[in-house]
């Protein structure tokens, strides 16, 4: 299996050092083109990956490709190359582009998916959100589970549903380090070190979900495992409810889907 990419921006970027790091292809069996030759040869060389010159050069080179481009350039990169991409496993990291818009654009019988990563997938920590409806047949799906896989947890959604999933755990990562910064900021006005703080924080905010994730525990219980009859955890947390911390959060995401 070899990997293609048809822009090499940060996203991109971050599914190729995944994916090396995590074993599921070696360097030399990805490759990427992007408009700025010279900074692709920087980027590609960090991972240890092919830079390829063009489009065509990544489809002689692939068997499956990934559509990484900014969205408003998706159709004028793919329309000259809709026959050799009929050949290919077409993996789409452009948000916006759903099954049906592909439809429109690809050849008749092209094996494609629309996905939604996030940043995490750099340390195979992410969340590859995908459309439920797909036209891989059942070995190309295995396939694409089996590499995005390594990277995080694949999540299939309704189309309906993909804007506000990309939304969540796309631009969720910002929201999360707002929220590292802030607890760190707290532990550095009580005297903790700002790069201790960040550690400590961050693991703890690692531990918390991959222990809801291992228990499937609802996240309520796991805070009330925390919160003693009058102590202090309770305490915090009735600061936050009253500083309206869920209604924060909820209105970040409604403001992102337009509500």
């Amino acid at each position: 299996m070899k990997l293609g990419f048809i822009g090499f921006g940060n996203m991109a970027q971050a599914l190729a050092r995944g994916l090396v790091a995590g074993g599921a292809l070696p360097a030399e069996a990805i490759g990427a083109c992007a408009r700025d030759a010279e900074k692709l040869g920087r980027n590609a060389a960090r991972i240890g990956i092919r830079p390829l010159a063009t489009v065509d050069e990544v489809l002689d080179f692939a068997d499956m490709v990934v559509v990484a481009v900014k969205p408003h350039q998706v159709e004028k990169v793919l329309a000259p190359v809709r026959e050799p991409l009929a050949r290919k496993v077409v993996v789409s990291v452009a948000a916006g582009w759903t099954f049906d818009r592909y439809e429109g654009l690809l050849a008749a019988g092209t094996a494609h998916i629309s996905t939604v990563p996030n940043t995490p997938v750099a340390v195979c920590e992410g969340i590859v959100v995908c459309e439920r409806r797909h036209s891989l047949d059942a070995g190309q799906w295995r396939a694409f589970e089996r590499l995005f896989g390594c990277v995080g947890l694949v999540q299939a959604v309704d189309t309906p549903l993909l804007s506000v999933a990309g939304t969540v755990c796309g631009c969720g990562p910002a929201f999360a380090a707002l929220f590292v910064e802030a607890l760190a900021d707290a532990a550095v006005k009580h005297g903790i070190a700002r790069e201790t703080a960040y550690r400590m924080v961050s693991q703890m905010l690692v531990g918390t979900g991959r222990l809801q994730l291992a228990t499937g525990q609802h996240p309520g219980a796991m805070k009330d495992a925390v919160c003693s009859p009058g102590g202090t955890t309770i305490r915090g947390v009735a600061e936050l409810e009253q500083r309206g911390l869920r209604g924060a959060v909820i209105a970040a995401v409604d403001a992102i889907e337009g509500e």
